[in-house]
């Protein structure tokens, strides 16, 4: 079969995916203890005025014809306009609005594992049972051990008494004069000192939300330079005379990066489930704070298109990751011999 060919049987069997998943958000806020009436009144709250609203969302008409209007509003996208958290406004104009930090952050959260993890990994594996081996793999043990909100809790702490706690190290006026924690301001993002704003009042949350996989990454990292360094084929290319930096790049390198591309598309399940966290110890009141406060007032429209959008980026990055395996290692691939 053609490549072209298999990714589209792998779309059409990422319908399913997609459509349970939807399904089972669908349910599970459904059957969740608010009662967007409630949350939408408040203290306003009268057994008559919750039955007007209840007619206004469609809440009461039977299960299934809701059920059926949902899903067929997600996968036309749809997405209708938020009950509670901003009611009457767009869910899509909400999620836009928060979006952007998530994003930032997730940059940041991907880049310093993939800059400070992989190298370290592979220098370990370079130089095996040396003092830099042992350093960066007890760090990439220490790293993968800390919980997010431990580590979030402390690295707070640590940052808001810099002074005290990092030798006279100002952290909140290093290089541009910010915050230890807050929204970052994303108007004019484009511009760099907005940019250097925002990345920095940022980074302390995408160190956090990256530090598991930079652990990760780190650890197989040095096993993958390992094995491949001491594969057959590396120790006849040292027999052909090759030089050593040849070895490296060429034959090691690019093998070594077969085990990690699914470490790497794997964390941007770490992003969705672990930026509800970070998010709010940090108070970025991103993707993930709203998320959260989506569901836990019942905002139906606004919680299905996150979880949605949420759905189609987890199948979208197991697509790009078999995508990447024939990319890095060329003997992976789908063309079929007659």
């Amino acid at each position: 079969m053609s490549r072209w060919t298999y990714f589209a049987k792998r779309l059409v069997l990422a319908i399913p995916v997609i459509l349970f998943g939807t399904s089972l958000t669908f349910f599970i806020i459904y059957a969740g203890p608010v009662d967007p009436a409630s949350a939408i009144l408040g203290q306003k709250a009268t057994p008559e005025r919750i039955r007007q609203v209840h007619e206004q969302l469609g809440l009461n008409q039977p299960l299934w014809e809701q059920y059926v209007d949902f899903i067929v509003d997600m996968f036309t996208f749809k997405l209708g306009n938020s009950w509670v958290v901003q009611p009457n406004t767009p869910a899509y104009e909400v999620i836009m609005n928060f979006a952007p930090r998530t994003i930032l952050m997730g940059a940041w959260a991907v880049l310093l594992p993939l800059f400070i993890g992989i190298p370290l990994g592979f220098y370990a594996g370079l130089n095996p049972n040396t003092l830099g081996d042992y350093s960066a793999s007890f760090g990439g043990i220490v790293w993968r051990a800390m919980p997010n909100f431990w580590l979030a809790v402390m690295l707070m702490m640590v940052l808001s008494q810099s002074e005290k706690f990092l030798l006279g190290f100002d952290w909140e006026n290093f290089i541009v004069s910010t915050n230890v924690a807050g929204a970052p301001d994303m108007s004019n993002i484009w511009n760099f000192h907005n940019f250097l704003k925002a990345s920095k009042l940022i980074l302390p949350a995408s160190l956090v939300l990256g530090s598991a996989s930079m652990g990760n990454e780190m650890r197989i990292g040095r096993t993958a330079f390992l094995e491949v360094k001491n594969s057959n084929y590396v120790e006849m290319a040292r027999a052909k005379g090759l030089p050593g930096r040849t070895i490296v790049w060429k034959h090691i390198f690019r093998n070594a990066l077969i085990p990690l591309i699914p470490v790497i598309t794997a964390e941007a399940t770490v992003l969705v489930g672990g930026s509800v966290l970070v998010e709010t110890v940090f108070g970025i009141n991103g993707i993930g704070w709203l998320f959260f406060n989506a569901v836990m007032n019942g905002d139906l429209p606004l919680s299905g298109a996150l979880m949605f959008l949420f759905i189609l980026l987890l199948v979208g990055l197991n697509i790009l990751q078999d995508f990447l395996y024939t990319v890095v290692d060329p003997r992976v691939g789908f063309e079929s011999e007659g």
